[in-house]
């Protein structure tokens, strides 16, 4: 269930989704084809809750059945994918009391003077392979600016720092949505050629599958930079390791809490 909330003082609106999701894996795809979907056209601020029945970590769970690394990995892709950040229990969620029920309802409090954290710019290895990408350094790389060479310099940097997020977005837009609608018209493309085998059918089936193979291999390329792992050669498509191996980085590096002089524990931004 999704709901969208207004605050009429402040004139704001947030996206509220409410899940309660099936235990089966299979089923559970759905879930997350739908997710997709809702995320494709989402542009205000998004807060997901619920019982997924399913967990990022094996110590989130005690005792029951085992935990299958293969669901694990699909709800972390999605989370990554949708850009969606955990709130953890500490920092603005809150567990209440269970009352009648065996799930404890949460309480979410919102700042709404809380600082901004702008996304940061990345740099992705693999740009630099694409004739178009030096086009758009040599084109962008002068400046009207006179004075101070690092001033020059620095005005140089942000010029092309803004042309390359426009090429990047115009040349592969969202690598993992390219992937999610691809893998989506394939199979309306395999339906229409086991029903009517012809020529024309086949060639559009072949087109879609090579824009799907090239995007698997950006994405590849993607999750090793991310990994920092320069061992693995080309062609050794193993994303999902990737994947993992970065969840393990965020992990270790995020920072909920820190101790100031007086020992006394901040958890607040």
């Amino acid at each position: 269930m999704t709901l969208k909330l207004i605050h009429r003082n402040l004139n704001k609106e947030i996206y509220v989704t409410l899940v309660y999701d099936k235990c089966d894996a299979i089923e559970r795809i759905e879930l997350w084809d739908s997710m997709y979907h809702l995320d494709s056209d989402m542009e205000s601020p998004w807060l997901i809750g619920g019982d997924f029945n399913v967990i990022l970590y094996e110590k989130e769970k005690y005792g029951g059945c085992p935990v299958y690394l293969s669901e694990v990995e699909d709800f972390a892709h999605y989370i990554d994918t949708c850009a969606l950040c955990d709130l953890g229990f500490k920092e603005k969620v809150e567990h209440l009391i269970k009352y009648g029920s065996d799930h404890a309802p949460l309480l979410l409090s919102c700042n709404i003077d809380t600082m901004q954290v702008k996304k940061p710019f990345t740099f992705l290895n693999f740009w630099a392979k694409y004739e178009s990408f030096l086009n758009v350094i040599k084109q962008n790389w002068v400046t009207d600016t006179m004075g101070n060479p690092f001033n020059m310099f620095q005005s140089k940097l942000k010029k092309v720092k803004s042309a390359l997020a426009a090429w990047r977005k115009e040349t592969f837009g969202d690598i993992f949505k390219q992937i999610a609608a691809l893998e989506d018209i394939i199979k309306v493309h395999e339906i229409e050629f086991e029903l009517n085998p012809t020529v024309q059918n086949r060639e559009k089936l072949h087109k879609v599958q090579a824009d799907l193979t090239r995007f698997y291999h950006l994405e590849e390329k993607f999750w090793r930079q991310k990994a920092g792992m320069q061992w693995f050669q080309d062609g050794d498509t193993n994303t999902k390791f990737f994947h993992v191996h970065v969840r393990g980085k965020r992990k270790r590096l995020q920072l909920s809490r820190i101790l100031d002089n007086n020992r006394i524990c901040l958890e607040s931004q």
